[in-house]
């Protein structure tokens, strides 16, 4: 399923559609060039989650977290990932635990040892940008198809 993501404000309408269309315990993937929105619409799910202060982008931290309720949701940025045995430093395997909604940036320098439900592929074009989504488990599925208008 693709959008198109003309401003701000159709980026956080996405990521507010994808908030609410989440569940503990599902990982979304998401992907595209440096500048392309990946952060910005973490940042929007997030925010449709019930967060009201600012969204730091972990690049350098790898990981921020938050706790919203009962929900905890993870924005794990792995770009500066030397390696995918790093995942176990930085307690990865602790935050599958089946409450938790994790937002993954770069999965693809974790040399597959996460695992997505949702991927988003952002790319930037000479107007706008688009924002490509599909599932990649059965529930990523379930999540994609709820965002059909």
């Amino acid at each position: 399923m693709r959008f198109t993501l003309k401003d701000w404000e159709s980026t956080h309408r996405l990521g507010a559609a994808l908030a609410r269309a989440l569940a503990p315990g599902d990982e979304v993937w998401l992907r595209g060039e440096l500048g392309s929105g990946k952060t910005a619409l973490a940042g929007a799910v997030i925010a449709a989650l019930g967060h009201t202060g600012s969204v730091k982008s972990p690049t350098y931290t790898l990981v921020e977290e938050y706790v919203l309720g009962g929900l905890r949701i993870v924005h794990a940025d792995l770009y500066r990932l030397r390696a995918p045995e790093e995942l176990v430093a930085l307690g990865w395997w602790d935050y599958q635990d089946g409450r938790t909604v994790t937002l993954v940036e770069w999965p693809e320098r974790a040399g597959g040892l996460v695992r997505g439900d949702v991927d988003v592929w952002l790319t930037v074009t000479d107007d706008d940008r688009q924002a490509q989504l599909r599932g990649l488990s059965q529930r990523g599925a379930a999540v994609v198809d709820s965002l059909k208008p």
